[in-house]
């Protein structure tokens, strides 16, 4: 009779645990942050929604829409009232993270990526692993993607100034620059207004591109000549290597050129490039003046490799009559506004009056080509507001810590302050994804510029209306306000206008 019934009460057995089983309670997950009843604008352009967000460790790890519900975090921020977006990168920034690793300026305008490497120039190493593996140890107060420079390229491969490289010369540059996307770099940028890279010419550069896009990189470019006679033409020059890669137009501009038409134009070479196969974007910085060395204003027969004194001594007249004629074409001495070195905060024109001579001898003999940087007031506020509405076209400073211009401290903080307050020139939502998912995008920074599950949590909580540009020309180092809360990899480096005991920054890699 037992064995009959050992069947039955085997399964009851079974069910009985099961049952015991369901009733047990399930174990509780905890989250580090919870981020309560926010209003989520997601980095993709889309409308904004309401939405609990739980951070664990460094990632996204919950987003539930029904803010009702309750979960155990280890702290709750209640987020009511604010919006929550991704971090904002900046696809084109300057500075160096082993002397600056704080990067306040980019913090404080709610910058916690930055595209280090830019306009042809990358730190003087062979080995950029060893370059990583320094600012890591740094622990930077923002996350930093490397490219590599193709001017640098030049300068430690041997090729420096020579105009048509040697096949060995080269050779080691394509070595240089497989070993640095190898490194972790996210492609090559290049700034073929300046020296060494305006010697180069389509084959060098071509080439590079097919390495660029054999590691499944990007070609950032300073064009040639933004100037507006020229900057199609230089447009041309980049899009001949897309072919070998996706490539980007830095700082978009046309310098001298007036008006939406123009702009359009511009946009219409980009969007025919783009329906042939092309994958081509631009980044932008809000504001009408440029900022770079004063070098810009020279002849190349002035600047290096050639004798800036033996100029002086031979070609003086000739050297005067040019830069008059090129400062004036620039909107006047009153248009140069230099930003470092003895006369940092003064015009040209204010130069001129003080050493009582002609501005365009004040530059020769009492700057020279490398004796400072300066802002130029040369470009057309309606032009570059067309190319700010573009889908293409996302945001970046060209800043950096150190800079006397007013980007490098309320770039980002600006386009929301002016474009989308104020001028309503771009929503919200498209401002957000301009300077977050389409920039991750494009460069192709992994699990970044998206609020979503598995996505680091690199994110900000403020209210749009009190996020301030505090920058100016005259004040260029006055730090944004408005963001309340700053997240990098999931950890409050800011909160309010305090900034946190911890640097949470990481260096990030291609391949990762």
């Amino acid at each position: 009779m037992l064995k009959k019934l050992l069947p039955h009460l085997t399964a009851c057995v079974l069910v009985a645990a099961v049952a015991t089983s369901c009733q047990r309670p399930q174990q509780v997950v905890g989250y580090d942050l919870l981020i309560k009843r926010a209003l989520v604008i997601d980095g993709t352009g889309k409308a904004a929604y309401s939405a609990n967000v739980l951070i664990s460790g460094d990632s996204i790890a919950l987003i539930d829409t029904d803010t009702t519900s309750s979960y155990p975090a280890s702290r709750t921020i209640d987020a009511h009232g604010l919006y929550l977006t991704p971090g904002f990168v900046d696809a084109h920034a300057h500075g160096d993270p082993l002397e600056t690793p704080e990067f306040t300026n980019f913090l404080s305008m709610g910058v916690t990526t930055i595209c280090l490497g830019q306009d042809g120039f990358s730190p003087k190493q062979e080995n950029l692993q060893v370059w990583m593996k320094d600012v890591e140890a740094k622990r930077p107060a923002v996350n930093v993607a490397l490219f590599a420079g193709h001017n640098t390229l030049r300068m430690l491969s041997g090729v420096q100034y020579d105009s048509i490289p040697s096949e060995a010369g080269m050779a080691a540059m394509e070595k240089l620059l497989a070993n640095a996307m190898e490194a972790g770099c996210f492609g090559m940028s290049t700034g073929l207004e300046y020296n060494p890279g305006y010697y180069s010419d389509s084959t060098e550069l071509n080439r590079l591109a097919k390495v660029v896009g054999s590691k499944g990189g990007l070609i950032m470019s300073h064009m040639r000549n933004e100037d507006d006679a020229y900057v199609e033409k230089s447009i041309r020059e980049l899009l001949s290597q897309g072919k070998y890669c996706p490539v980007h137009v830095s700082h978009i501009k046309v310098v001298y050129g007036k008006g939406e038409d123009r702009a359009r134009e511009i946009l219409q070479l980009l969007d025919s490039a783009r329906q042939q196969g092309v994958q081509v974007t631009a980044d932008f910085y809000p504001y009408t003046a440029s900022y770079t060395g004063i070098e810009i204003l020279f002849p190349d027969w002035a600047k290096k490799p050639n004798d800036y004194q033996k100029v002086l001594r031979t070609r003086k007249k000739e050297l005067a009559t040019f830069l008059r004629n090129k400062i004036i074409q620039r909107n006047g001495p009153e248009a140069t506004l230099i930003g470092s070195g003895p006369f940092k905060g003064e015009t040209l024109k204010q130069i001129a009056e003080e050493l009582d001579k002609p501005f365009e001898l004040a530059l020769m003999e009492d700057i020279g080509p490398y004796g400072a940087d300066g802002a130029y007031f040369i470009m057309d506020e309606a032009l570059q507001e067309t190319f700010l509405k573009d889908l293409h076209i996302m945001v970046c400073t060209d800043g950096s810590p150190t800079m006397r211009h007013p980007r490098s401290f309320g770039a980002f903080a600006r386009i929301i302050e002016t474009y989308v307050n104020q001028r309503e020139l771009l929503s919200l939502e498209e401002a957000i994804r301009k300077m977050t998912g389409l920039p991750a995008q494009t460069i192709g920074l992994r699990k970044r510029g998206v609020i979503q599950v598995g996505y680091k949590a690199d994110l900000l909580l403020f209210n749009p209306e009190e996020v301030k540009e505090n920058a100016t020309y005259e004040n260029p180092h006055q730090e944004a306000s408005g963001f309340r809360y700053i997240l990098v990899n999931g950890v409050v480096v800011k909160e309010g206008q305090q900034p946190g005991a911890e640097r949470a920054g990481k260096v990030l890699k291609k391949s990762q």
